[in-house]
């Protein structure tokens, strides 16, 4: 298609999060002029900038003195003086972000892909506005467009959202003093990884989730794995409870909670109150009805098998479209669709994308959990292997958690494996490496794995779901 006007481009993304970005960059790779929209003045999305990376960064720094005030004295290392200095650890925390918001950048210089700044938004099919911040307006028309525009934090109205006491997970990593109290509101991944970081640095975290038990969508020996560590670690939990409404005052909060199905009421005082229910696609002011299109019930933009929208030539990828809400998800789906356009024949086996917990223990998983398997009356069998067993974890202090393989009753195809603990984060690779290639339990028993690891972990699984033959307990 050939437009008049010379700001035009094969491919348009709007969106410079992480399923945006690499969708850029590989449409570039493969040889098509490459538009990137990004409504903020840095590039990265949520994940680079007020979400994966920036919580990892603090997640990092809060172990290191939750070591070193409760574990190096094991180690033999005295530590006298210790105090947290919450400004720097921030500060730190920021010099991570803009560090990698920089290398976005360099590769948007290096992939010669076009940056527009402002907020884009359907004219029609092919011609997309940009609403800059300095007022202006540009107009760039495209052949292609990748809406790639992430996802914001769910906060009813009752909870009264003022960022100040109530707040999401953007305004938890910029917290200068640490509270003495924190009410979290959700068990899933934000909130239990937020909490785990004040917790660590001394703040009573406190629960309150509307599921029998925590991160519900993972298995279930995970969330019984995860919410045994956090409570050592002090957490309190409310399972099986909802919250009504949040009132804030200028010095703290009070949550009035409800235990699930009955009249029984009681508030929760404290200095913040996190709001981590989950997330909402964005698509505001985006323009579709005027490009024609469509959403499903659930708000999110509607795709079919190819991520094309109800229109020919405009794609949707990552939190906008159905499935988890995850950045190497929307990386996947973003290098997928790039090379669909560019006429290749992509694949992505939604099954074999891992989820992670970054709390320490780490939780990973992949593909199916114990409670899928029976739901759909699939014959299983399970390995498991606790990581106290493991002479790594002895020595590293780090002997919480397990690894727990699921493999079919007949043909020992694993189906699914599950995490908790030292690294899990990096040891879910194996188990998504074994299952793309449809790899059995028993492949995996009898691959070698060094010694001492925390991997072996995962042999051992594999050996106890052969026949209950693990070597080492």
């Amino acid at each position: 298609m050939v437009f008049p006007n010379k700001m035009k481009y094969d491919v348009t993304v709007i969106g410079s999060g992480p399923g945006g970005y690499v969708a850029a960059i590989r449409s570039a790779q493969l040889g098509l002029k490459t538009a990137i929209i990004e409504r903020y003045g840095v590039l990265g999305g949520t994940c680079l900038n007020v979400g994966c990376i920036p919580s990892k960064a603090l997640l990092d720094s809060s172990e290191h003195y939750h070591n070193a005030k409760h574990k190096f004295e094991q180690h033999g290392i005295g530590v006298s003086g210790l105090k947290v200095n919450m400004p720097q650890m921030v500060k730190r925390k920021n010099e991570v972000v803009e560090a990698t918001t920089k290398g976005i950048d360099f590769l948007m210089k290096k992939n010669k892909i076009d940056v527009y700044k402002g907020h884009g938004s359907f004219v029609n099919a092919n011609k997309i506005s940009v609403a800059k911040q300095d007022g202006t307006t540009e107009e760039i028309e495209t052949d292609k467009t990748i809406i790639a525009t992430g996802s914001k934090p769910i906060v009813p109205e009752a909870f009264n959202y003022d960022k100040k006491r109530v707040i999401t997970s953007t305004e938890a990593l910029n917290i200068e003093a640490v509270p003495k109290r924190m009410v979290i509101i959700g068990g899933g991944v934000i909130g239990l990884e937020l909490g785990s970081v004040y917790a660590r640095l001394g703040t009573e975290v406190e629960v309150v989730e509307f599921m029998d038990r925590i991160i519900p969508t993972m298995d279930g020996d995970c969330s019984k794995e995860l919410q045994r560590s956090l409570k050592g670690l002090g957490f309190k939990f409310h399972l099986g409870h909802k919250v009504n409404t949040v009132k804030a005052t200028k010095k703290g909060v009070t949550v009035e909670v409800q235990k699930r199905d009955s009249e029984e009421k009681f508030n929760l005082e404290a200095d913040y109150c996190l709001v981590a229910i989950g997330r909402r696609p964005y698509t505001d002011n985006l323009g579709l009805e005027n490009a024609g299109v469509a959403k499903d019930e659930r708000g999110r933009i509607a795709v079919d098998h190819h991520l094309q929208t109800n229109v020919p030539g405009i794609y949707a990828i990552g939190d906008v479209v159905q499935g988890a809400m995850l950045a190497h998800k929307a990386e996947e789906e973003g290098v997928f669709v790039a090379e669909t356009i560019a006429g290749q024949k992509p694949h992505i086996d939604y099954n074999l994308i891992p989820g992670v917990v970054y709390t320490w223990p780490e939780v990973a998983s992949v593909g199916q959990t114990e409670e899928q398997l029976k739901a759909a009356g699939i014959p299983y069998k399970v390995g498991k292997f606790p990581m106290k067993a493991l002479g790594r974890a002895r020595a590293s202090t780090d002997t919480e958690g397990m690894v727990k393989v699921l493999a079919h009753q007949d043909s020992d195809e694993i189906l699914g494996m599950h995490i908790v603990g030292a690294r899990a984060a990096d040891l879910i690779a194996d188990a998504v490496t074994l299952m793309e290639f449809r790899a059995s339990a028993e492949d995996c028993a009898r691959m070698s794995h060094a010694h001492p690891t925390y991997a072996e972990a995962i042999k051992e699984a594999a050996l106890a779901a052969t026949g209950n033959r693990p070597l080492h307990i």
